[in-house]
């Protein structure tokens, strides 16, 4: 069994590159079609958000199968393999394994301990499953990975207090602009992180937010959570006068092109007009020619490093007790993979032994005649299984059982030997 992950994450490209790498979810099925269709791939599952994308893999030789998932990043991105290739990282077997009950456990996202990764690895299994790239060993460790993200959320405080892309962001403005209380602010989108924006904002004070976006209805939804604030609500037609009346400006939205360039806000700008954009998307909804506009400073998912690493240092210890929690977890995995070495040998017995039984049941009624052998052929073909299967639930269940890897390697040797059972024959 070849397991691997190759992807980029914050830690190895900018948002530059990772932006050109994202595969919305509207095109995962497309995706999922395209991977399973390289002669390597047996099992695939794509991690895409804003931080990340990962492709995790069973495959049937591994450096063909990572050269193939390889390409296909290549090709999602349009960036020559040459020029891609540095900002890729690649880990096969346990050190994949281990890699994706991280980041279920949020001990690889960008904020340390954030609570959402464990729900977009949840919605990877589920589609993953539905576009027919997951099957029963990824499926197993997929379910073991949510299982390692939910116990450290449970059994350890990493996830208490901690901080969101969100939450960062609105802690960078309350440093660049000392109080938010006396700021005009516009959130453009009303998805979750948009939500977490309004929530973050009206604890540090600010009481001036507008929501735009193009479903209005979302936009009201998102109001409705919060009936203490008085939310102004404009459509997607109305953003670029929203920003102009502005003091902040937060980005939100799933657009897979900027949505906010130089043109439009030179337009709309007043000369010498003070303006502060935060851009949390992937791909980014503010061009990056904004850049080097006089008074208007812009700042992406990448700026905000700084502010989590204030709050880094104190959950690093909290860490240290997740991962002794995710060694648990991944030698549960690892033991149900061992385990899978007993089925052949098992099958093969089976198989076996019940050619035998039919073998000799056949003779006997036979010998019993027709009329006899009509009237009690269930009975006793019954009574021939339930021996067989009582003969055999013991050896299976102790060969299951044995978590010493050498030990249950010398059962099945053993077993074959003494059954002079043929695993190659039989399942190649």
């Amino acid at each position: 069994m070849n397991i691997a992950v190759v992807g980029l994450s914050h830690k190895s490209a900018p948002v530059e590159i990772r932006e050109k790498l994202s595969i919305q979810e509207a095109k995962l099925e497309q995706a999922y079609a395209h991977l399973r269709a390289y002669p390597n791939m047996e099992e695939v599952a794509i991690i895409s958000t804003c931080n990340r994308l990962e492709i995790y893999a069973i495959t049937r030789g591994t450096e063909q199968g990572v050269l193939e998932i390889a390409q296909f990043l290549s090709e999602v991105g349009n960036i020559p393999l040459h020029k891609l290739r540095r900002h890729l990282f690649m880990l096969l077997h346990q050190d994949a394994v281990r890699h994706l009950m991280r980041v279920a456990a949020g001990l690889e996202s960008l904020v340390l301990g954030e609570g959402q990764i464990l729900a977009q690895v949840k919605t990877t299994h589920k589609l993953g499953q539905k576009y027919q790239g997951i099957n029963r060993l990824l499926d197993r460790l997929f379910k073991q990975a949510m299982s390692a993200g939910k116990r450290v959320r449970t059994e350890t405080n990493i996830g208490t207090g901690a901080v969101s892309i969100s939450s960062a962001a609105v802690e960078m403005a309350q440093i660049k602009v000392e109080k938010l209380a006396n700021c005009r602010v516009t959130i453009v989108g009303a998805g979750k992180m948009s939500r977490l924006l309004v929530q973050h904002l009206l604890a540090k004070g600010a009481k001036t937010i507008t929501i735009v976006n193009r479903s209005l209805k979302r936009a009201e939804d998102l109001a409705s959570k919060f009936p203490e604030a008085q939310l102004l609500l404009q459509p997607l037609e109305n953003m670029v006068q929203a920003i102009a009346a502005s003091d902040l400006v937060f980005t939100s939205t799933g657009a897979t092109e900027p949505i906010l360039d130089r043109a439009k806000l030179e337009n709309a700008l007043t000369l010498n007009q003070p303006l502060m954009l935060f851009d949390i998307s992937v791909p980014r909804n503010i061009h990056a020619d904004v850049q080097g506009m006089e008074n208007v400073a812009a700042y992406n998912v990448d700026d905000l490093k700084a502010v989590v690493a204030q709050n880094h240092e104190t959950r690093r210890q909290m860490a240290l007790e997740a991962e002794a929690l995710l060694e648990e977890e991944i030698a549960a995995f690892e033991l149900w993979c061992h385990s899978l070495e007993t089925v052949p040998t098992i099958n093969c017995l089976r198989t076996k032994v019940e050619g035998i039984r039919e073998q000799e049941l056949e003779k006997a009624l036979s010998r019993l005649g027709t009329e006899f052998a009509e009237k009690h052929q269930e009975v006793i073909e019954a009574l021939t299984r339930g021996i067989v299967n009582k003969i055999l639930h013991d050896p299976m269940v102790q060969l299951r059982a044995q978590q010493d890897i050498e030990a249950r390697r010398r059962a099945l040797e053993t077993l074959q030997m003494l059954f002079n059972l043929d695993i190659g024959e039989q399942f190649s």
